[in-house]
């Protein structure tokens, strides 16, 4: 069986654990039976040790309770960026192996179901847990929008950015965060409505600054060339600029002159979102 998944950019400003957008860039694993394991890989973690504790390996395992597997995984989607490449190796290897959930299966390995229930699903979702159960729903993305993706050589690994946040917040806070996420809603499925200031985040990006002081005034640059707002993807280091078609050659080269400036190496695309979602064939 072979499964392509794409990446997914999660928290959306403040969307944080919540919000997750499929983006076009893919892993593809494939499972077929063997003698004994055998892995390969190409692309992005392709470095990474190919034995029975890669990843792959590991969830093709708790799928199918054994090894005797040729497995095979090709990935676009670069590591410790925020851009759930974790979540979508996790989905394509149990998709792969026949798991016949494989969005509650990510969600449950990973604790995150923003990222696995984007890229189950494509396009836009709210992903969470209600009473411990795995849960996602689908959101209204308008079609006319498109991404500036900022993607750093810089890592930041999610286990350090989460150490960045504290135990509690203030009401204040809570409270700005979910005005700020309705209008984000309103303006993702409508581009005409969305504003900068609905990306505004009081409960992660902040205080993850510190490992991060030059998201800021990328996103800042991002913002006054014409995107429409800003913010981290996940946990980062990739940074999301939205626009529509007529901004972004602008704010790719506002991104870039300020990447420079800061002296952030990296690159900048535009990737469109990905509506399609996990696709499975034989």
């Amino acid at each position: 069986m072979r499964a392509r998944v794409p990446a997914s950019s999660a928290n959306l400003g403040p969307g944080f654990d919540t919000l997750g957008l499929a983006l076009k860039r893919y892993t593809e694993v494939t499972v077929e039976p063997a003698e004994g394991l055998r892995i390969s890989a190409e692309g992005e973690g392709s470095h990474l040790s190919q034995g029975p504790n890669h990843l792959a390996a590991l969830v093709v395992k708790e799928v199918l309770g054994h090894l005797r597997v040729r497995i095979h995984v090709k990935s676009t989607i670069p590591l410790a960026r925020g851009l759930g490449s974790s979540a979508a190796l996790i989905v394509a290897a149990a998709a792969a192996a026949g798991c016949q959930d494989p969005f509650s299966f990510a969600a449950l390995w990973e604790g995150h179901a923003d990222n696995a229930g984007a890229a189950v699903h494509g396009g836009l979702v709210a992903g969470m847990f209600v009473d411990g159960v795995p849960t996602v729903r689908g959101l209204t993305l308008d079609p006319l929008l498109r991404f500036v993706v900022v993607i750093p050589t810089k890592e930041l690994r999610t286990k350090e950015a989460r150490a960045a946040l504290p135990a509690m917040v203030s009401h204040g806070d809570a409270v700005t965060n979910l005005g700020r996420m309705a209008l984000l809603l309103a303006g993702l499925a409508d581009h005409r409505v969305l504003m900068p200031t609905a990306f505004g985040d009081r409960l992660h990006q902040g205080y993850r600054s510190v490992l991060y002081p030059e998201a800021q005034p990328v996103m800042d640059a991002m913002v006054a060339a014409g995107a429409l707002g800003a913010c981290w993807s996940g946990a980062g280091a990739a940074l999301l600029g939205v626009c529509v078609d007529d901004s972004v050659p602008a704010v790719v080269a506002a991104a870039e002159m300020e990447m420079e400036r800061v002296r952030l190496p990296g690159a900048v695309e535009m990737i469109a979102a990905d509506t399609r979602g996990l696709i499975t064939a034989p």
